[in-house]
């Protein structure tokens, strides 16, 4: 595949000099100058960059993967859960940018009858637009990126579920052998233009919209979508989708290992955190040495211990050629997993093959671990429960570094990892449940949600009333 890289950082500045008003107000139809093979790039790199640096450090703190250092403060608020209406101005800002890219793309092919980039577009928005929505609740998404309406609306979340899965399935259904003008290639920084892995990737965004709803008010419909969608023959994606072409230099290396590592120009701010790699020792887990460094764990948002020599508490691995995931193969399985083990079968070869992707992806071999008798053997006999809770914490575990948004999510929507009754220092902590931060600021009750940035309160007078971050999204 041909290296097209664009800077996340370069990518942000750029957009922000062009347009000084709120990026969801950008117009695709002024856009049409721009050609597809252009503006796809930049939507895919936006995307990457927003998702890969600011909400991959929030999903590694809010699923205990990592922590603050006890020597630092870059990162204090979000591991005490003080999450304001400044706290993500920029995150916000970088996904609307990169959506309004997106969606250019996606006006402008739909009346081109370029079916190939309409689907890619689809795609892409529903993926955004679904991290949005889960970490937001309601968001701007049918009013979004029309000159004409200066106060976009903020469609419920709910509502804006229904329409991801409609929109999924009419790109579904285009006519792609049929498509006008040129296919994508090169400027797909995700598949390269191959257009089997794009039906793959919108299945399975079809079926993780589906099952994150199984337990709210909309719970009958998502449940007869996903057993429609398992019946149906439905090929799922079997391949990362994934943005791999980094390189070691600034600007142009993982966004997470950019925003942290290279721009902060510290190493030193995440820490091991004692959740994640006590599982790992419980589990004898050989992963935990390619997740942290030399060391010992500290307990979660225990940043204001100055006992602890910080030499001595282990830092998070990050590198900058690490590939960017939108969904990785094992997330991928590790769904498939979960929807045949509560309405199919077949669950236990998904789940097998995902733990194996993922040891694998570390260059280690996990056939041993889910042998029979080992550790992470599927419970096949067990309750449905008791399988839903073996997927789930590997998915928690195959998340890191870049995706725990997706195992907060999936916390919230599941409960597993487990909560934890106790404290960290208690001997009766149960190592890989999930604790309360030492220094929570809010009272006992875990994040749910973030708030929405001041920049678009400012702006947009159909901004909702803001909400406590401990008040769950609809479909938790």
């Amino acid at each position: 595949m041909k290296k097209l890289i664009i800077s996340f950082l370069t990518l942000s500045l750029l957009l922000t000099a062009c347009d000084n008003n709120l990026d969801i107000n950008r117009d695709p139809d002024s856009l049409t100058s721009v050609p597809l093979s252009s503006q796809l790039p930049a939507g895919i790199a936006g995307l990457i960059g927003a998702e890969g640096s600011y909400y991959a450090l929030i999903g590694g703190f809010w699923s205990q993967y990592w922590t603050q250092s006890n020597v630092a403060n870059q990162y204090r608020d979000i591991d005490g859960y003080v999450i304001g209406t400044e706290s993500y101005n920029a995150g916000w800002r970088d996904m609307y940018d990169a959506l309004g890219d997106v969606r250019a793309v996606k006006i402008n092919s739909e009346k081109e009858s370029n079916w190939n980039y309409f689907l890619v577009a689809t795609v892409l928005e529903a993926q955004g637009s679904q991290v949005l929505t889960d970490f937001y609740g309601s968001i701007p998404y049918s009013e979004a990126n029309n000159r004409s309406i200066l106060n976009p609306k903020f469609d419920k979340g709910e509502e804006v579920y229904t329409a991801m899965i409609k929109d999924l399935d009419l790109a579904l259904s285009k006519p792609l052998a049929s498509s006008v003008g040129k296919a994508p290639g090169a400027d797909d920084l995700i598949f390269a233009g191959d257009m089997d892995n794009w039906i793959k990737f919108a299945n399975t965004l079809k079926l993780k919209i589906l099952m994150r709803q199984i337990n709210s008010s909309n719970s009958a419909v998502a449940i007869a979508g996903i057993k429609s969608l398992l019946t149906s023959g439905a090929k799922f994606l079997d391949d990362d989708a994934a943005m791999s072409s980094f390189e070691d230099n600034p600007n142009l290396s993982n966004p997470l290992y950019e925003s942290d590592r290279r721009q902060l120009n510290t190493a030193t701010n995440l820490r091991m955190s004692k959740t994640l790699s006590s599982y790992f020792d419980l589990k004898a887990d050989t992963r935990k040495a390619k997740y942290y460094g030399a060391g010992g764990p500290l307990d979660q948002g225990d940043f204001t211990n100055a006992s602890i020599p910080s030499t001595t508490i282990a830092i998070v691995e990050l590198h900058p050629t690490t590939p960017a995931y939108l969904m990785s193969r094992e997330e991928s399985l590790f769904l498939q997993a979960e929807a045949q083990a509560r309405y199919g079968s077949g669950d236990k070869a998904l789940y097998d093959a995902a733990v194996l992707e993922n040891f694998s992806k570390y260059t280690l071999d996990g056939s041993s671990f889910i042998a029979t008798g080992g550790v992470y053997e599927y419970p096949t006999s067990g309750t449905l429960d008791e399988k839903i809770e073996a997927i789930i914490t590997q998915k928690w575990i195959s998340c890191f570094p870049g995706n725990g948004f997706e195992a907060f999510f999936e916390k919230n929507r599941t409960g597993y990892p487990k909560t934890s009754a106790v404290k960290q220092s208690n001997p009766l902590y149960i190592p890989g449940q999930i604790t309360y931060s030492i220094n929570g600021s809010t009272g006992g009750l875990f994040p749910k949600r973030i708030v929405y940035p001041q920049r678009e309160k400012n702006t947009n007078t159909n901004t909702p009333a803001l909400l406590p971050i401990t008040t769950p999204v609809w479909w938790n």
